[in-house]
């Protein structure tokens, strides 16, 4: 009998056998690549639900920029007269500010709330806590490839008007810098994520704080307006400034490509992403305590 009992106990293979985390540095992330399925499966939630009830559906994401390009064209270009660096017209200057913009801050904004949002669904069931925040940066995605098409579709059309298009090898940045963005989002979100487990406030500052942040970065003026201004060093310093400008390089050719200050932005986004993977994880063990 115990001999049979053996043999059960020796013959079973678990698929799946949760430990406690081992130390500081065990931040699992193979187990969040086996549930690659249930990221998809988010993704597709996010973006069904964010639409289902409503009129226009996915045109809200060419009604949003497009009626933010023509308001910073009036207040920026019309009334205050700043300069876009060569880039005709104006409004797509301010047009591809806005789209790699947006991009960062739905992912901080939709990352930040990874805890108190979803404390249900980790009350309940098992899984990665990170599928969550990598899901909302990939779900984002969908976000900036339609708003990112208007901006081509604009292109073009003021190409073939103007007669002059501007197509070059500096495009094939563009993708990477999308994907410094989403770091930044992801690293900068779950930080805040897992402060506001402790700290409430955090989440009723960060949606002022990023309205904020996007007048310190030059998404409605550009970087050489403001080179000799008392304030210009908050600006350079600030890590968004040379990826929003490398990306209007990639598109446009205009002005020139700072290598230096990209090379600094993905220090700076290296350093964030892992000092949030480092907090989340510590977090992720005691936060339904406090949520």
């Amino acid at each position: 009998m115990n001999n049979t009992a053996e043999k059960n106990t020796a013959a079973e293979v678990w698929d799946l056998e949760i430990k406690p985390q081992a130390g500081l540095f065990d931040l699992k992330l193979k187990e969040v690549w086996q549930y690659r399925d249930l990221i998809l499966l988010f993704v597709k939630r996010d973006f069904t639900a964010q639409y289902k009830q409503t009129i226009l559906g996915p045109l809200w994401h060419f009604i949003q920029p497009v009626f933010t390009s023509i308001v910073f064209l009036l207040v920026f270009s019309k009334i205050a007269s700043i300069p876009t660096d060569g880039i005709q017209p104006p409004f797509l200057f301010y047009m591809s500010g806005i789209t790699i913009w947006n991009y960062f801050s739905t992912c901080l904004i939709s990352t930040s709330t990874t805890f108190i949002a979803n404390a249900s669904i980790f009350g309940k069931v098992y899984f990665p806590r990170l599928v969550i925040p990598v899901s909302a940066v990939i779900s984002n995605i969908i976000k900036f490839g339609i708003q990112f098409l208007l901006l081509l579709a604009l292109l073009i059309w003021f190409g073939i008007k103007n007669n002059h298009f501007h197509i070059s090898v500096s495009w094939l940045l563009i993708p990477v810098l999308v994907l410094m963005m989403a770091g930044m989002g992801l690293g900068l979100g779950i930080i805040i994520s897992s402060l506001t487990t402790k700290y409430r406030d955090v989440n009723v500052l960060i949606g002022f704080a990023v309205q904020l942040l996007m007048y310190a970065t030059p998404v409605a003026y550009p970087l050489s307006f403001i080179r000799h201004k008392s304030f210009a060093a908050w600006i350079v310093w600030n890590p968004l400034t040379p990826i929003i400008e490398a990306f209007r390089f990639a598109l446009f050719g205009s002005g020139t490509l700072n290598t230096a200050g990209l090379l600094y932005s993905g220090c700076f986004i290296a350093v964030t992403l892992f000092a949030g993977l480092l907090i989340f994880s510590r977090v992720e063990r005691t936060f339904i305590d406090t949520v």
